[in-house]
């Protein structure tokens, strides 16, 4: 079978296919895919416009706020315009190298977004395991550091997803049954020997997500016990409001991962637009919902944005 090597000259383009199966409804689904998208913009840059205007927000929490807020507008903005050119204009090209730029910000930004989650979840557990503390424990500088680590674990782990396959040839008129550049799909339209691509992500997976996910039940199951230890049930439901909000983005953002992930792995019965769906309202719903979730939660920053809000 005719084939291109990612590392030749000339390179033909990828074909990404959008919604497999919805196509005559393109149209109609760019309505929510680009309201979500607006939403994610406003409310994301409300937040960091908010936080770096005010003084009284510049602590740890409201730093990795914006973070989140970072690597949510990442995420989206890594799909959802390419998606958009597919829906309303069928610019379904691609180029190779752009293909796999779009794939290594995607994974990056997400990789980046788990370790912020981590890194909130040692902040609450700081915050009431070690109240006394908490302000020489995590500094404005320190959790900068913390922040950058992050981002430096994220581009060490997923930078070798691009490059692998760069290695490998590509079918000659290769389509991808999807809106973006994922990982095990541009996999199943390369020849050769994958099993080196499929593994490395495959360990991603887990390393980085179980990983994350280890250290986020260790802090809640230290937050448990310390809180099972105070006997007033003010004091309970105090340290359960200083966590909500975080357990609340948590669920979203790895709850619809991990089903995705599976069903990309182990549900090659579904139809295609199913999985494809899911896929996208993975990256749209948790950056729209989260700026929401933590202005609802969070009553100074609630409040600094009624401020401005009402200025308007």
């Amino acid at each position: 079978m005719e084939a291109f090597n990612l590392t030749s000259s000339g390179l033909p383009t990828i074909i990404l296919n959008g919604i497999t199966g919805l196509e005559a409804a393109h149209i109609w689904i760019s309505i929510p895919f680009s309201t979500f998208y607006i939403i994610i913009l406003s409310g994301n840059f409300i937040l960091l416009f908010v936080v770096s205007k005010e003084q009284t927000l510049h602590k740890p929490m409201f730093l990795l706020l914006c973070m989140l807020a970072l690597t949510d507008i990442g995420m989206s903005t890594s799909v959802v315009p390419k998606a958009l050119c597919i829906f309303w204009f069928g610019f379904k090209r691609i180029t190779v190298d752009g293909c796999l730029t779009q794939m290594f910000f995607l994974y990056m930004f997400a990789v980046t977004h788990s370790a912020v989650l981590v890194i909130m979840a040692f902040d609450r557990y700081v915050a009431i395991c070690d109240p006394l503390r908490y302000a020489t424990i995590l500094t404005n500088s320190r959790i900068v550091k913390l922040g950058l680590m992050g981002l430096i674990r994220a581009v060490l782990l997923i930078l070798p997803l691009p490059l692998l396959l760069r290695r490998l040839p590509l079918y000659a008129k290769p389509v991808i049954l999807h809106t973006y550049c994922e990982h095990i799909a541009v996999v199943k339209i390369s020849l050769g020997d994958t099993r080196v691509n499929r593994t490395y992500g495959l360990v991603i997976t887990v390393v980085n997500i179980g990983l994350d996910l280890i250290l986020i039940g260790l802090s809640y199951g230290l937050i448990i016990r310390a809180v099972l230890r105070i006997s007033s049930k003010e004091a309970h439901q105090k340290a359960l409001n200083t966590c909500t909000a975080h357990i609340c983005v948590m669920m979203m953002s790895y709850t619809p991962f991990l089903f995705t992930a599976v069903m990309q792995r182990f549900g090659q019965g579904n139809a295609a637009h199913v999985h494809i769906l899911l896929a996208n309202l993975h990256l749209l719903v948790p950056p729209m919902l989260n700026p929401i979730i933590y202005g609802i939660k969070t009553k100074e920053l609630r409040d600094k944005v009624g401020k401005y809000t009402c200025r308007m």
